[in-house]
């Protein structure tokens, strides 16, 4: 429970101080350390999971194993969906011949971006996380 809940609390953190910067269009440094830190909950709630199964120990409701490994896999795809933000923002794009400030403003739309993504991924694993929570309570 208490990892569980850390995952909760750590998620919404960043996915509240992600959503917020990116709807003030200001970059923040702060919210990529706290996405790491709730991206490293999912990860050690997961292995958790997984020794619990091991071990022979099997939840009360069967979703509880689903609602367990989607965190997973959503911050998966959204990592990986960030990761192609800059490729589809730039395209074929010669970005040296651009002036500085469109090469500047150009960078703050990805970051933007990625950071939207990463936002909504954490909010999207705080409600996975509290369907998980309320099965298994």
């Amino acid at each position: 429970m208490v990892i569980g809940i850390a995952v909760m609390a750590a998620n919404a953190l960043a996915g509240g101080w992600g959503g917020i910067a990116w709807y003030q269009r200001r970059p923040s440094v702060t919210f990529w350390y706290l996405l790491r830190t709730a991206q490293v909950t999912v990860a050690i709630q997961a292995a958790l999971g997984f020794a619990l199964l091991a071990d022979g120990r099997e939840p009360a409701e069967g979703l509880h194993i689903v609602y367990g490994l989607l965190p997973l896999a959503v911050a998966f795809f959204a990592e990986a969906t960030r990761a192609g933000v800059a490729q589809r923002e730039l395209g074929d794009l010669d970005v040296h011949s651009l002036a500085e400030e469109r090469q500047h403003a150009l960078a703050m739309e990805i970051v933007r971006r990625e950071t939207g993504i990463m936002a909504a991924s954490a909010l999207v694993i705080v409600a996975l996380a509290l369907r998980a929570y309320l099965l298994a309570v």
